[in-house]
């Protein structure tokens, strides 16, 4: 475990040097990446949350990575333009609307959670699978058949959403803000797991019967665990959204929610720092490989086998000493 901490640490540390030494040399394209970086470990913390601690194999996560998106890019269709959107007693206005934009984006994807949790957590294994598979391909459908929001086209956004006391167009202070956010998520997601809530998601996951002999309801633990998981990802959604001011259905695709779910692999499921690592490992891939040829998925799909296959608890896993016996 003390491994794993420094291991973490250096991690941490070493994206932050990055953006450091980019913003030092005037690089802002290092720091917008390193932002999606940190947005997609920010979705695969909500995904990690249900499938490393709760062991709820869900296929259907991109379904409220759109909805945060989708929240988002609504709200601040309305909010910039001339007149402001009004929810009750409050007035969303262009300027300042991140935190308002982030509370409805929590808001949308805790609600569909609750809807799709409710009815997918009455099964198990590959019928799980394919339900929350099935809800996100739904909602994916209907937003390409929603014209008023740019139906297949998507919605552009103007302008970046505003944060009180920063300019979120400059880049490393909004890299900066979506770094906090994912520390604020860890460190609560950390904490969750540590709880006794999260010891009784363990339980639920490993044997059922016998939390439910001590008067537990392991169906209401794993609706909990699968709504906070959706909220999170649902939160990186909007958060996505506003850093390239465009909001489309391929957000709600299942090959979202398969990239999600190689994040989480990658770095290590139930590892604290292991969807940051995942999806660090994942963008280099991309950028760097996606230059020299059309085919890199095959390099991501190899190194995935090898970590499935050699490497139990992904990388963070294998730096730390681990290995797989058997």
């Amino acid at each position: 475990m003390r491994r794993e901490f420094w291991i973490n640490t250096v991690l941490i540390g070493g994206l932050l040097g990055v953006v450091v030494l980019a913003w030092l040399l005037d690089e802002p394209f290092i720091i917008t990446l390193s932002t999606k970086v940190v947005i997609f470990a920010l979705a695969g913390v909500g995904l990690n949350l249900a499938l490393g601690h709760g062991g709820l194999v869900s296929f259907g996560h991109a379904a409220f990575f759109g909805l945060g998106g989708y929240a988002m890019g609504i709200l601040a269709s309305h909010a910039q333009s001339f007149e402001p959107l009004q929810l009750g007693p409050l007035v969303i206005e262009g300027s300042k609307s991140m935190p308002v934009i982030w509370l409805a984006a929590l808001a949308v994807s805790a609600l569909a959670a609750l809807l799709i949790g409710s009815l997918s957590l009455r099964t198990s294994g590959v019928y799980f699978i394919m339900i929350t598979l099935a809800f996100a391909q739904m909602i994916y459908y209907f937003a390409i058949s929603w014209p008023a929001y740019g139906g297949e086209d998507g919605l552009l956004i103007y302008v970046r959403n505003g944060f009180p006391g920063l300019n979120t167009l400059d880049p490393i202070q909004f890299f900066l803000l979506c770094a906090a956010v994912l520390g604020v998520c860890l460190f609560l997601v950390d904490r969750l797991v540590k709880s006794r809530f999260g010891m009784a998601l363990e339980a639920a996951r490993q044997n059922p019967q016998r939390v439910t002999s001590l008067g537990i309801d392991p169906y209401k633990v794993r609706l909990v665990a699968f709504v906070l998981s959706a909220a999170i990802t649902g939160l990186a959604g909007a958060i996505y959204a506003d850093l390239n001011r465009f909001v489309s259905p391929a957000m709600l695709s299942w090959q979202v929610s398969g990239e999600i779910m190689v994040f989480v692999i990658l770095g290590g499921v139930a590892r604290f720092a292991g969807p940051l690592a995942g999806a660090a490992l994942f963008i280099v891939l991309e950028h760097f490989l996606g230059g020299l040829t059309d085919f890199w998925q095959f390099w991501l799909g190899l190194l995935l086998l090898l970590v499935i296959l050699f490497a139990r608890g992904g990388i963070i896993g294998f730096l730390a000493g681990e290995r797989r016996h058997g």
